[in-house]
Parts: C-alpha cells; sequence; structure tokens
C-alpha cells in the first residue's frame, strides 16, 4: 500500500481507543517499525497528535476524536432507497438544523414523534440511517432512513 494508504490505515486502528505497540502496528501494515513511527510524524504534521507511552508495555494510542469517512469497499456499495430523505438529512447535518421525524418503531409496531440532531449519515446492516440525538430519548440513536415515514427540517439550529 501507498504511505497515504497506510497512515490513514494507522489511523483508523488507533481510532478504537485501544493501546498499540509499534511491533503490533507494523505487523498489521506490513511495514518496519520505523515505517510506523514515519506515518506518527506525518499525522503530527496533520495535526493529528498520537499519544505514546514508553517502556515494555508502551505503545501508541489516539487521545482524540478524529472523524474519517466510512470505508465502503466497492462490492459493499449501498443503494440509497429514500433519496429524498438522505438528501434532506445531509443538508441538514451540514446546516445544523433539527429535524422532526416521524419513525417506524419495529420493536414496539408503532409510529413515535422526534425531534433529532442528526450528525452522520451511515450504514447500518446493509441499509442507510442516521446517527442523530434524539431530543425525546436524550441520547444518541441510530435511525434507518427506510423507516422513516416524514421527514422535515427544523429553522431551530445545535
Amino acid at each position: 500500500m501507498s504511505k497515504l494508504s497506510n497512515t490513514i490505515t494507522l489511523l483508523r486502528l488507533l481510532q478504537n481507543g485501544k493501546k498499540y505497540s509499534i511491533k503490533e502496528l507494523s505487523e498489521l501494515l506490513e511495514v518496519s517499525p520505523r515505517m510506523i513511527r514515519e506515518y506518527k510524524k506525518e499525522l503530527e504534521y496533520a495535526g493529528i497528535y498520537i499519544e505514546s507511552i514508553r517502556g515494555p508495555y508502551g505503545g501508541y494510542y489516539l487521545n482524540q476524536n478524529i472523524k474519517l469517512p466510512e470505508k465502503i469497499q466497492k462490492h459493499d456499495r449501498v443503494p440509497i432507497d429514500n433519496k429524498e430523505y438522505y438528501n434532506l438529512i445531509s443538508k441538514s447535518i451540514s446546516n445544523r438544523n433539527k429535524c422532526y421525524i416521524e419513525y417506524y418503531s419495529k420493536e414496539h409496531d408503532k409510529i413515535t414523534k422526534r425531534v433529532i440532531r442528526p450528525y452522520e449519515l451511515i450504514v447500518l446492516d446493509k441499509e442507510w440511517g442516521v446517527a442523530a440525538y434524539c431530543e425525546n430519548k436524550q441520547e444518541i440513536r441510530h435511525f434507518y432512513l427506510n423507516r422513516i415515514n416524514k421527514f422535515e427540517i427544523l429553522e431551530e439550529k445545535y
């Protein structure tokens, strides 16, 4: 793989919060430990600082949230069933608008009315969804686009 690909892969590995030794990382990326240090340096030039712990049980870990686009393989492309809602949600994420949705809950077999703060379009079980803060439940929830019966962008920002 190219240097850029390996650097991004290193970042993806460190995003899970786990501490990796340089040896583990070099084996996973199939490069020398010297190259792992080089990738770390490249990320730091970009303002992404990787923490390091010295000693026999030391290693590298990421102590910040970095948002990378989801990696979707070509053979795993997921079709968008409801392009209208996909585009509206994308717009509301960009503009940071709250949204009103009427959402079908399979678990309770009913439609619930919710105000959400959408953060990211994601793939859930090979279907498009949105990760959003649900004001009704007061927590982050995932909503499948194909279960949204009504969608409205609100004027209120978050």
